[in-house]
Order: C-alpha cells, then structure tokens, then sequence
C-alpha cells in the first residue's frame, strides 16, 4: 500500500497495523552526530500514551520504543534509524460484530472498496494507533531542530466540542490531560467529557501548534510550498478536516491593510501569515490550526450496510477515545517538526 512516506530527505516510512504483532517506523536521512537514545523517543511517546486518564481509550500500552538500526554508541549514524513499539494490549474480539458491517464517518467502508480486503481489528491501518512511530519520528526531528537552529515546537488544544479554551500560560498545558492552556477551564472539559462517554458519544476539538524561532528563508515554490506541505502532513493524521496557517479562514473577513503584516526595521508588526510568505518562511513563529473530527467508533446505534449492500444498525464496542483530539497535541507537533526538518534539509542543500 503506497503513500506511507513522508518527507524527501528526511523521510519517515510508518507501518503496522492496530492489533498486529508491532508498529514501527524507518527514518531516513538523519545527519550524523546527534545524540540519540529511546529515552529521548519515550519522552514524547508517554505524552500520546493511550489510557493515561478516564477521558481517553483505556487500552493499556505502554509503547516502549526500541530503537534497531541507525544509531551506534548514543549517536545517529546517518544510516537509516529502524523504530519498533510492539503491541501488548490488544482485544481484537470487541471488532467481531463489525467484521462486515462499516462505521458510519470511519475509513472501514472506503478500504473495503480500494483494496476488497481490509483488517477490522481496532481499524487496521486506518487506526490512530499508527501515530506512535510518527510521535516517534517527531521526536528525532525535534531534538535536531532544536539543537541546530534552536527551533522550539509546541501545542495545545483551544477547543474541545462546544467548549472554547482561552490561552492563558504554557504553563498549564502539561499540567491536565486535555493539554489545555487554561486551568480554570479543565473543570469544565472533565464534565463535559464525563457526559459525553455517559452517553456513549464522541466529540471533536481543535489543536493550535506553534514552532518558535524558525529562520527564514525555509520552503519551496510553487507547490513544495512550506505551508502546503504542512497542511498536507497534517491532513495525513487520523480524523483531520480542516488545517490552517495564520489567520486562516479568518483572512476572509480582514482588509489588506489589516491582513499584510507590516513591516519596521525592529520586525514584523503582526503575522496574520502565520510565519509563512509565498511558501517561504518569514523567521516568525509558525502558527497552525488543525480541526479534529469525532471519533466514528461509538456506542450509539447508527444505521450503514453490510459487506453485501444489506442495511444493517451499528454499534461499536470495546475502548475508544471519545475525542482523538485529547491526545493529539504530540502527534501535530511530531508532524510540524517532521516537515520543517525536511525543509531544513532541503533548503541547506540548495542555499548552503
């Protein structure tokens, strides 16, 4: 199955499926000479751990990364980097009544009319749980942006359904399980979550992601664009449908004076652009809005078909996240650094 790569010289291969023996990722073009050790992968794996808190799957895994190939002595070696995380706690038998039937809004229908064959257990490939390498991968990335260029990556949720989370400190956001900006407003997320698996529904949110300190000049024109390609990165995780860069859809409504950010010899003035001009980075912060829709996996009956075109009423059981969006702040900041790594690459190899 094509299309599980991702980058061009700092290439990230995920696969594995749900309930099959492990998951992993190969991560290719790595420089030499960064430490690296599973500590640092763990770090940011345990931030995405499934079953952490009540508000989340309570599929107990605890995605201990092992590292096969690709760093010698605690330091990378260029060569490709292998990554393993082995499943241990899988249920496949709570799939078993939706072995020929499809979940309304979930991947199962369209699978089975690609490929005629497709893996029910916990969705398969089309499983969230195939973001573990990629948390992975992104930790890599990070730590080498970090170190080379002093690039800092970080999110956060600013909307969970109904609910809107007013950004108040960075330092709230590893405090409580929603990585939410805000304390005052966990009280709040934790009834509105504790409602919401009562009913045996789901809910999506929307996670900002921010990366401070990029320099400038990142990005390609015309459609290796910088944004283009972090919107196309973004959508490639589980349950995305809606990406923006900057004001976003706010643009919209804002006049040109308003929009163009200005510019002064101390800096820029605003950045509607979100850091990002032309494809190219601008050495602002880059800011990036990602909406999530509602887990497809729920309790209450909804009416689809059946492998043989029949209409047939679904319900999902077993352990699932009522919002993905809880644990997804990890994922969109592993995805931001994936692709600004590959552009640092790319750009040191053009411009030098």
């Amino acid at each position: 199955m094509s299309g599980n790569t991702l980058g061009k010289l700092f290439c990230v291969t995920n696969f594995g499926e749900s309930h099959g023996p492990a998951i992993g990722a190969v991560i290719d073009g790595c420089p030499p000479g960064l430490a690296l050790t599973e500590a640092d992968l763990q770090l940011e794996l345990d931030r995405r751990r499934p079953g952490t808190s009540r508000h989340v799957t309570q599929r107990q895994e605890a995605d201990q990364v092992e590292i096969l190939s690709g760093v010698y002595q605690g330091v990378s070696t260029g060569t490709p980097i292998g990554i393993l995380i082995r499943n241990t706690d899988a249920r496949s038998k709570d799939y078993s009544n939706i072995t020929d039937t499809f979940r309304p809004g979930h991947a199962d229908y369209t699978y089975d009319r690609k490929f005629g064959e497709r893996d029910p257990r916990g969705g398969g490939r089309s499983s969230a749980r195939l973001t573990a390498p990629t948390v992975a991968a992104g930790a890599i990335a990070k730590k080498w942006l970090a170190q080379t260029y002093g690039v800092k990556i970080r999110g956060y949720m600013s909307q969970l359904g109904p609910v809107s989370i007013p950004f108040e400190s960075w330092d709230e956001v590893p405090n409580n399980p929603f990585y939410a900006p805000n304390a005052h407003v966990v009280p709040e997320l934790e009834a509105y979550m504790d409602q919401l698996r009562r009913d045996g529904d789901s809910i999506g949110a929307r996670i900002e992601v921010v990366a401070e300190n990029p320099p400038a000049g990142w990005g390609e024109p015309l459609y290796d664009r910088l944004d283009a390609d972090i919107a196309h990165a973004m959508m490639g995780l589980n349950a995305v449908k809606g990406v923006s860069i900057g004001a976003g859809f706010g643009c919209v409504t804002q006049r040109g004076s308003e929009h163009g950010d200005e510019i002064t010899p101390e800096g820029f003035l605003s950045n509607h652009a979100g850091g990002v001009l032309g494809g190219i980075s601008s050495g602002q912060a880059i800011t990036v809005s990602v909406a999530i829709k509602p887990t497809s996996s729920i309790r209450v009956e909804r009416r689809s078909i059946n492998r043989a075109g029949e209409p047939v009423q679904v319900q999902t059981l077993g352990r699932h996240d009522p919002c993905v969006g809880i644990r997804a702040t990890p994922i969109v900041e592993a995805l931001l650094a994936i692709v600004l790594m590959d552009h640092a690459l790319r750009h040191r190899a053009q411009c030098g």
